[in-house]
């Protein structure tokens, strides 16, 4: 039966004809919301760890974790080729002699097809773009800016500490490169209305975006997020809520994006609400029904920008 959204594997196999899996690289970044530049104090739903495993720190090289994996991937999910996702905070957010170095070295390790880069949209330039450009005459090369919400409202309100314009202008600057877009979006966010993050899924169909991956706002210990739960000013989205906002925010996107994520992974030891997070598969099961249900699918209400009339 076939999948009412373009999801990451039925990508691959199109592409490669086989199997590809991401694995995730801890490169030993930071942030401009934690170093000091904008803050100190990050997201409002961050913690210290910032989604990232310690490994770098541990001792374990980009090679090593790419090496390790591996074994791994390939015995679970038959994958032949990988792609090296630099995962944990901001991963252009260094001198570009550095980041060439650890892209160089993700990239000589045999099947590494390609590059993941997770990042922010006020965290590249130039000389970024320019280096991932020529990676892309022959490596696939994806890049994925951490939006969130399109409303500046929200953005000031989670301490995100650049405004949709950063976002907008990134995306324009990334276009027509070779590199591939991913936005990431998070549901639920305080203060949002369904509304509101509707209009999200709108803007960013119109922008010519190439992939999309979905966040459900969990709250984790050691973020501000935290406080607000325990003082009761905010609540999480239930199950079918999130559920619903997925379906019908895809119901707006072209067909031709790459959904590659339907939602968040968070730590068990470290998660605060809601308890269903955890569920990855119930989750993903209960979008599947739901589009279902609704008579829904990925682009069914995409209205593509209308042609300029001829002079």
């Amino acid at each position: 039966m076939e999948k009412p959204y373009y999801d990451l594997n039925t990508y691959f196999k199109n592409i490669f004809g086989h199997r590809v899996h991401k694995i995730s690289i801890d490169a030993g970044m930071s942030c401009p919301n934690r170093d000091g530049r904008l803050s100190t104090s990050g997201c409002i739903y961050c913690n210290q760890k910032g989604s990232g495993t310690g490994r770098f720190h541990k001792g374990f090289s980009v090679t090593d974790q790419l090496e390790n994996a591996k074994v791994y991937v390939r015995k679970r999910f038959k994958a032949q080729k990988f792609i090296a996702y630099f995962q944990s905070f901001t991963n252009t957010y260094a001198p570009i002699d550095h980041l060439k170095r650890l892209y160089d070295e993700a990239l000589a390790v045999e099947d590494v097809i390609g590059l993941a880069i997770g990042t922010r949209p006020d965290c590249v330039d130039e000389d970024i773009l320019n280096l991932l450009q020529g990676y892309a005459k022959n490596f696939l090369i994806w890049i994925e800016y951490g939006l969130q919400s399109a409303h500046d409202e929200t953005l000031s309100l989670i301490n995100r500490g650049h405004n949709f314009k950063a976002f907008k202008d990134a995306v324009e600057a990334t276009q027509k490169r070779g590199i591939h877009i991913c936005v990431h979006v998070i549901l639920g966010l305080p203060g949002e209305t369904r509304t509101q993050m509707l209009e999200t899924a709108k803007i960013l169909s119109r922008m010519e975006i190439n992939g999309l991956k979905f966040h459900l706002l969990y709250v984790i210990k050691g973020t501000e997020m935290e406080k607000w739960h325990h003082e009761g000013t905010y609540t999480c989205l239930t199950m079918q809520e999130y559920a619903d906002l997925v379906c019908e925010f895809l119901s707006y996107v072209p067909k031709t994006v790459v959904v590659q994520r339907l939602t968040s992974d968070p730590h068990p030891g470290e998660l605060i609400a809601p308890s269903w997070a955890l569920h990855k598969e119930s989750i993903r099961s209960l979008i599947r029904q739901t589009f279902g249900v609704r008579d829904l699918y990925q682009g069914k209400w995409f209205q593509p920008v209308s042609e300029k009339p001829k002079l």
